[in-house]
Order: C-alpha cells, then structure tokens, then sequence
C-alpha cells in the first residue's frame, strides 16, 4: 500500500507541476475537470482530418473528412461529411469502465506546436492514465492515439478500439482480419459504408500498436456489437507502481480521394502500423516544427501570445499544402456552415496564410481554378459573361447557397474576391508560372464577368445593381461601396496580370474599373449603397475599402469613415468587422485604440472549456475559423504594418505596439522568408 499511495503522490505531483507550466507557457491550452453541459471541442486536425475533442475520456466527438459532401441533415444542400468515428477507446480496470461520471483529476491539454491533444485522469486508486491524440501531419489520412497506462494496484486491464458508424451512414459493413508476418502481427479493424445518398463510399481502419515484440503482444479478441459498432480489445494483467503503453493508428478515406477506399484505408493503416510510433511522431512533429518556423511572436504577455498560437494553430490545422480544397469558416471543427467556402477563405483567412504559408494559400487558389468552369456555367445561367463564383461552393463548385437565402443569387463580389486572392498571390511569390497557367486564367474570366455584370449608364455610372455586399443585412440594393470597390480593383489587376505576362489586356478592363462609382455622402463620407441612410450594419463593408482593397488610402477619409460605421456596426455581428477596425487605426498609428478592439474581436467570442471561437460574441458554433483570420491580418498588416505589393511583401511603417508588448516578431513571412521586428 506504502508503495501505490508513494506512487500516487508523486504522479499527482507532477502534474500540479504540470499546471504550473501550462499558465506560463504560450504554447499550451488546458482544460481541468471540464463541464460536459457546456463543452465545446478543440480540433486536432491535418488539412484533410478533423478530430474534435468529447469531454468524455478516450472519446472523440466527431471525425470530419476534408472534400467530401453529401446531402444529410441540412436540407437541400450539400454539408461536408461527418465519417466514422474510428478512434474511440474503452478502458477497464477490473472490470469498470472509465466514463466521466467515475474519474477524476480529468485534464485535457492541447500543446499547439506539436498539434497533440493530451488527456490525463485517474481512475479510482486503480490506474492513471495518459491518452494522446493527433491527426499526423505527414500522413493526410492517418491519425494515431498513444495510451500510457500506470497500475496503482494490481489491476486487470482491459482496452478497446471502437469503430462507430454515425447514423447517417447507409450499409455499414464491419470487418476484422488479421495479418500474420514472422515478425508482427497486424489486426486490422474496419469499416465500410455508404454516403447519405449512396454516391460515395467511405472507409475507416484502425490496428494496435504494441511496444513488445511479437511473442509476447495480448491476444486480439474482436466483438461485432451491432450493424453500428465493433470493437477490438486485449487484456494484460498489471502489477502496482509498472507501466504499460501501447497506441493505435487509424486511418479514414473516401471514395472522393480514392475509387477503392477500403482497402487504401486499410493499407495506410498497416504502413501506420509498421512505422511505429517512434517514427511516425517524429515525422509528425518535425513537420509541425517547419509550419511553426513562420509564426507571430508577442513579448511581453503571454495570454496575448497563447490566443495568437491557437488561431495560427486553428488556421495551419484545417489546410494543407499539395490539395486543392479550400477553408470553411468553421474549418474542420464540425458541420458549421455545411463546410462550404466563401468569400471568408479568400479575404479573412487566405491573407495570413499568404504571409505566413504560401504553399497552403496556393492550395486554396487550386480549389478555385479546379472550379473555373462551374463557375463559367453559372454566369450562363445568370445570362453573364465569364466565371461567376457560387457564394457558398463545396464539390463541384456549383452554387450550394440554401435557397432561402438570397446570398446564393446576388452576393456576386465573391468572383472578385477570388480574383483579388490570385493576384495577391503573385505579388507575394513571383511565380509567372502559376499565374499563367492558374492565376491569370481565372482574372481573365472573373474580368469577362464583371464588365458584362456592369450596367453603362454614362460616364461615372456603370453601375452594379442588385447585389447584397458584405453587409448582408442590406439586401437588394445598388452600386454597394464594398462590391464596386473589389470590382474596379480585380479588373485593374486582370489587365495588369496581362501585361506581366507580356500579353495585351481587353481594353475594356481599366476603361470599366475607371467608371464604377463609389458614392459619397454631402459630408464626403463613403456611402455604403445607393439607399444607405444609416442603418445599423452587419459588419465592415466601407472600411473595407481602406484594408485590405487600398481602394481608399486617404488618412483624412480613412478617419471619417470609420468614425461614421464604427457606431453603427452591429454588436451581434460576426467577429470581422471588429477586427477591420482594429487593423485600420493600428495602420493609424493609434495602438491604444487598436488593441482594445484587437482583444474585442475575439475575446467575447471564446467559448468553453478551451476559448475555441465562436462567431458572434455569445455564440456557439466554433471554430471560427474567419475570426482568427481576420483578428490575425491585424497583427500582420495592423500592428506589422505590413503591405503586398508588387514588390512583394513590405513593410509601410515601423510598425507599433500596444502597451504591454516589449516586442513583437513576424518570422517567415512571404516568399523567400523574411522576418520584421517590431520593438
């Protein structure tokens, strides 16, 4: 008993010590006896999968797989597909099953710069456990879950790996082999199903991964529950004060990524399996290591630098370089928005990804030209010329707006913003290449578009009409400050693509861009639409002419604009317009005004036990992905005071710091990487 009760002091010990680190350390998020009731998960994801955290113990609440929609539960339209769960584990000691209503000392922690999910608790006097989970970086379709297991007392232990299906899957089928190799043996735990609607198929597998050589591995037993569920388990006997580890590796794929899914999911798992775990979490962190060397460092206030962390960390999280799938406002953190992409990708969240990781930006453009002519065939049926981007865009690239919503038809200045994107993109790295193969194609069609999409009414007047901007409350409505703006920028840019290609750009372009009016108020103040008269505002639409378009560059107007909007910008809206306006007056110089509405534009947003973001301030439906976007361009292009231009990314001041910061560091920006200091 001396020793158990001498072993249970120490552990508990280490991990007050632990706590300790966890309130100093700008890399760690923890979460400490949790509320279930008021529980929103943190993501553990790779670009491709999404795990997102249960307060139950060894549980996951949802697997998201990247690209692959199917119509279920939202209506008539596509929504991103929730595959299944096939990291779930159960853990017995003599016999109880740990649940969070037997634990305690219950403790989930995320250390962003290695992307791990680590999960400690204790049950009874019986066992202390360690659970570890990550979405492998290296590995785009493979996921694995370390188990660190120490006897308080002798103890039988029993663990298992469940495969559930969700409900919304059709013909589950459920599967157990096992591959026998003189020197290994490898149980393979799978799953096959059907989409929603029979059109794709998807597939799971998992195996163990043991530490001992293969003589002396438990003995596999697999139990099929139900059409819905199985499992696989072993058994191992534990004496007081010793350690057991083992993990398991699972890996999920579709028949979207691979016309054979089920054995490709079995076969990632297997090479999983055989790397070990000692291998694969190297390669895990090493990649995380060389995403992290393009980072936002505050001196100064830790708390500041932990809410940087987690949006960086949200944003690297949900893409990934070598894909062609774009950004969901919720990322991969659920079913929030249907998973589909908006105009939030290419102006909130594309731009610090641009900085920061041109190579993950390039695979959000890929998504776009890979649409190019979804795009074409909607600005046909609309009776245009060109592409014309759907507002909300998920497989094929149609629109996938719901029809009650009124975005889908007339929310068009998301065929600018992509053009917008592709341009910055060039600035940033040069590549003729791409832009004349990928860029260029796409301005060029985006251009067509708008100069059909322009009513010519006289010098001045070729006016857009009937469009909702960005903001949405106004719908319906004529020449919107915001839609005109992006459109006379992208068809500046086309025409300069054009020339920096050595080819020569439709005329019409400039000659259109030149009479799109932004309209003014009697005092000067740039009026939102034809019929604005001061009515209370979703979120930025003028401002943002000032950033990120430069449409407006006037200090003067710049002022008078944000003094007129800012009061009238909802409280309840979503998290960007607060964060335009902290960009804008730190380009200002006013940092004193700058950080409180930095703070603003993410603080009240935080939901528990992790501060994930929802995307109003009193929300729940997290991750915003948008927001740490946005809230991200103003540490970048606000308090950096950093610019794209076509002489790549510069900097147009020194930059400023609110008081509390003893510095502030943009490492690896842009291509090739540079770093900009801020003191």
């Amino acid at each position: 008993m001396k020793t158990v009760l001498t072993f249970a002091l120490c552990f508990w010990a280490f991990l007050s010590f632990g706590q300790q680190d966890y309130n100093n350390s700008p890399w760690l998020i923890t979460a400490r006896n949790p509320d279930p009731d008021n529980y929103y998960g943190i993501t553990c994801a790779n670009g491709m999968i999404g795990l997102v955290s249960s307060p139950e113990p060894m549980q996951v609440s949802d697997v998201v797989l990247n690209g692959v929609y199917d119509y279920y539960q939202r209506g008539r339209v596509s929504n991103i597909l929730k595959t299944f769960n096939h990291l779930n584990m159960e853990l017995r000691a003599d016999g109880e099953m740990a649940n969070r209503n037997n634990i305690s000392n219950f403790e989930q922690t995320l250390d962003m710069r290695q992307a791990e999910l680590r999960t400690t608790f204790q049950l009874g006097g019986k066992i202390a456990v360690q659970h570890t989970m990550m979405a492998l970086r290296h590995l785009p379709y493979t996921a694995m879950v370390q188990v660190e297991v120490r006897a308080l007392q002798d103890t039988r232990l029993t663990a298992s790996s469940v495969i559930q299906a969700p409900d919304h899957l059709r013909d589950v089928r459920n599967f157990y082999s096992e591959i026998d190799r003189p020197h290994v043996s490898i149980p393979l735990l799978s799953s096959l199903a059907e989409s929603p609607s029979g059109r794709l198929k998807v597939a799971v597998s998992n195996s163990f991964i043991f530490e001992e050589p293969h003589g002396s591995e438990p003995r596999i037993i697999h139990e099929d529950w139900d059409y819905n569920r199985h499992l696989a388990k072993f058994s191992v006997d534990l004496k007081a004060g010793t350690t057991y580890r083992f993990a398991v590796a699972a890996s999920a794929v579709s028949s979207a990524h691979y016309e054979d899914p089920f054995n490709e999911a079995e076969r990632l798992t297997i090479f999983a399996k055989l790397e070990g775990t000692e291998r694969l979490l190297k390669r895990h962190r090493s990649a995380w290591e060389a995403l992290w060397e393009s980072d936002i460092v505050v001196e100064g206030a830790v708390e500041d630098q932990r809410d940087i962390h987690s949006m960086i960390y949200h944003l690297y999280a949900f893409a990934r370089k070598g894909t062609a799938y774009s950004l969901s406002p919720m990322g991969l953190s659920g079913l929030g928005y249907n998973g589909h992409a908006f105009w939030d990708t290419e102006i909130w969240m594309y731009p610090p990804l641009l900085l920061l990781q041109p190579d993950i930006a390039r695979s959000l453009l890929e998504y776009r030209f890979e649409r190019l002519e979804a795009a074409r065939q909607n600005a046909f049926a609309h009776g245009y010329e060109g592409a014309m981007y759907p507002w909300e865009s998920a497989g094929d690239g149609s629109e996938d707006t719901p029809v009650w919503a009124l975005t889908g038809p007339f929310q068009h200045h998301i065929s600018a913003d992509i053009g917008w994107a592709c341009w910055k993109y060039y600035q940033v790295t040069g590549d003729k290449e791409w832009l004349a193969s990928r860029g260029y194609p796409i301005l060029k069609e985006v251009a067509a578009f708008w100069c059909s999409r322009v009513e010519r009414n006289g010098p001045g007047r070729y006016d857009i009409n009937n469009v909702i901007g960005a903001n949405e409350y106004a719908e319906n409505i004529d020449n919107n400050a915001y839609t005109n703006g992006m459109a006379a920028t992208v068809l500046r840019q086309a025409a300069q693509a054009a020339r920096a290609l050595g080819l020569q750009p439709d005329p019409d372009w400039e000659y259109v861009a030149e009479h799109i009016p932004i309209l003014a108020f009697e005092d000067g103040t740039t009026r939102e639409n034809a019929t604005y008269q001061g009515e209370m505002i979703k979120q930025a639409d003028v401002n943002l002419l000032a950033h990120p378009m430069r449409v407006i560059t006037d200090e003067a107007q710049i002022r008078k604009d944000l003094a007129y909007y800012e009061p009238r910008m909802d409280p309840r809206g979503p998290a960007m317009g607060v964060s335009t306006l902290a960009t804008l007056y730190a380009r200002l110089g006013e940092a004193d005004r700058a950080y409180p509405l930095f703070k603003k534009s993410y603080k009240p947003n935080e939901v528990p036990p992790f501060g994930v973001l929802a995307e109003t301030a009193g929300g729940t439906n997290p991750y915003f992905a948008t927001g740490a976007g946005g809230t991200l361009q103003t540490l970048l292009f606000g308090f950096g005071q950093l610019d794209i231009t076509d002489e790549g990314v510069v900097q147009s001041g020194k930059g400023i710091l609110p008081k509390g910061w003893k510095g502030l560091t943009l490492k690896g920006v842009g291509s090739p990487r540079r770093t900009f200091r801020i003191e």
